[in-house]
């Protein structure tokens, strides 16, 4: 089933891989957007827009709002037809899988609300922001942000191109709800999974590689740093993998690409081999038994997926995707800066 849900993955992605199959979603973008913008009254417009060179465009983390200040207009205080809007933009960035993932993540503040009992914060699942950086330009450069706890998702358009779009943060607690009439709702699941399933398959002597250590750190290492570099040890390379294992690696990879819409999955994904799929790394640490606390990374030249669950009796998981080079878009910007200075030399 793995290796028929590996060819579905990458059967769509060529068939949408040629630049004139991409080109929509950032008028999709900057459509969606513009809209939201267009919906807002001026107090709340003034409240969701920056200038694209805002410094609040680098800031982020996935903790709740009380532990840090987020900027935006925040859904509690939109109408139905905002709200809307604000739906319809995210729909843009997300895959129907990865919409599924985001509500059940805003769906389980309700969750956490009443599992402490109004003990430690708020919780309330429309605390999210929304926030749009620079004019939305189908041909221009600007950005976006949809960002609350266990929830933060960032989008950046440069000069008509979307970029891979990090960091891309979701969170779940519970991990699994093990009570009510969802028990068994993992909604980060599948991640956990395929990993899980990889991990169990190291022979002794590639564990020594693979398995960095016998217990789990309490979170993702990067945390909400910026910029990143790459971690060690990066584990066992795909290069010392069986064929099943690389199957089961690249499987693993598309499940975390997949949570974005296809068009950017395909940038993700096209990048993640460009740069060499056999110097991407695969490393564990704790217990490969479920419900354990466990952790695991995927990291290659260009990128490093984290996945974190060992808080509340291994029932709280984090995952991250992060670019070395192109969070927030940087490497493009960069690029785009030096060539158009260039071009005005000329």
């Amino acid at each position: 089933m793995l290796r028929a849900m590996r060819g579905f993955i990458l059967a769509t992605i060529l068939a949408l891989a040629s630049p004139v199959s991409l080109a929509h979603l950032p008028s999709g973008m900057a459509e969606a957007a513009g809209a939201f913008l267009d919906s807002l009254p001026a107090e709340q417009r003034t409240k969701a827009a920056f200038a694209f060179e805002s410094a609040d465009r680098m800031k982020w983390h996935y903790i709740p709002p009380e532990m840090f200040a987020r900027g935006g207009v925040v859904l509690r205080d939109l109408g139905p037809e905002q709200r809307a809007g604000a739906r319809r933009l995210l729909e843009t960035g997300l895959s129907q899988r990865g919409l599924l993932a985001a509500d059940a993540i805003m769906e389980l503040e309700n969750v956490i609300r009443a599992l402490e009992q109004g003990r430690r914060f708020a919780r309330d699942a429309l605390e999210y922001y929304v926030s749009v950086f620079g004019m939305p330009d189908a041909h221009g450069s600007w950005g976006w942000r949809f960002e609350g706890h266990h929830l933060s998702l960032h989008f950046t358009v440069v000069a008509g191109d979307i970029t891979v779009s990090t960091p891309t943060f979701m969170g779940t607690h519970p991990a699994e709800l093990r009570e009510g009439p969802n028990k068994g709702r993992r909604p980060l699941g599948a991640l956990e999974d395929h990993a899980r399933a990889l991990a169990q398959s190291l022979t002794e002597s590639q564990r020594a590689t693979g398995a960095i250590a016998d217990t789990a750190p309490a979170e993702i290492v990067t945390a909400n740093s910026h910029p990143i570099e790459p971690l060690k040890p990066a584990g066992i390379m795909a290069s010392a993998l069986n064929a099943d294992q690389r199957e089961m690696l690249k499987t693993l990879i598309e499940s975390h690409a997949s949570l974005m819409a296809t068009e950017i999955a395909t940038v993700r994904l096209a990048r993640v081999f460009e740069a060499g799929f056999e110097n991407v790394g695969f490393a564990w640490a704790g217990s490969t038994e479920l419900g354990q606390p466990h952790y695991y990374r995927v990291q290659g030249p260009s990128f490093l997926i984290e996945y974190d669950n060992t808080q509340n009796d291994a029932n709280h998981a984090h995952m991250v995707w992060r670019d070395f080079t192109g969070d927030f878009g940087d490497d493009l910007l960069r690029e785009h800066y030096r060539t158009d200075a260039l071009h005005r030399q000329e």
